[in-house]
């Protein structure tokens, strides 16, 4: 087990919690984080970009000039590829791009990313996270008294809290996500973890199977 301290609001430490080696102790490992990111980059292609081959493009069919007698080379009709306005050979068409690693893949990639947090000092763990109202400056005074007012913070929660995602929406370095579907793409992407004490057995359920 790891020992972590424990703090509230305040940025006053208010007890210690054991993590789980197999979630937070894990070596780092690079080749997954890449492997995770182009997934994740790749699911979120729309993938609708489209052009006209030669058989879309509205031109007209007429021969551009006689085969024969002109002194030109024989040429079809304008919509061949190599005219001003002619389709596009081998242009995009509308496609999927996503496609799924392994779960256990995935999952491996998770905890190491949460383990590389730990190692690096830039996991925070929080007895609780309440907002009365769904207030940004309430959310800022939290992350000001942690020192993190200019950092790209993310944070994990156990459930759906509606106050606390309201008050980040106007925070453009700021977000949060439920535990369960925390991903090495935002892991990754952002410089600090805050993690509140219940959402911990949410990612030992989700990461740990």
């Amino acid at each position: 087990m790891i020992q972590v301290p424990v703090y509230n609001q305040k940025a006053e430490k208010v007890g210690e919690i054991e993590l789980k080696e197999e979630l937070f102790g894990v070596e780092r490992r690079p080749d997954l984080f890449y492997t995770c990111v182009v997934m994740h980059l790749a699911n979120g292609r729309q993938g609708t970009h489209s052009t006209k081959r030669r058989s879309e493009v509205n031109r007209s069919g007429r021969k551009v000039w006689p085969q024969k007698g002109t002194g030109h080379a024989r040429q079809g009709d304008r919509k061949a590829t190599h005219w001003v306005g002619g389709g596009r050979p081998f242009g995009p068409k509308p496609r999927d791009y996503s496609y799924k690693i392994p779960k256990k893949m995935r999952r491996l990639a998770i905890r190491s990313a949460l383990s590389t947090k730990l190692k690096e000092n830039n996991l925070i763990i929080l007895d609780k996270i309440e907002l009365p109202q769904p207030k940004t400056k309430e959310l800022v005074n939290i992350l000001n008294n942690f020192g993190l007012a200019d950092s790209k913070v993310l944070i994990g929660v156990p459930t759906k809290d509606e106050n606390l995602k309201k008050a980040a929406m106007n925070l453009e370095r700021v977000k949060t996500m439920i535990a369960s579907v925390l991903n090495v793409y935002d892991l990754l992407k952002y410089d600090y973890l805050i993690l509140t004490v219940d959402a911990i057995p949410v990612l030992e359920e989700a990461f740990l199977k």
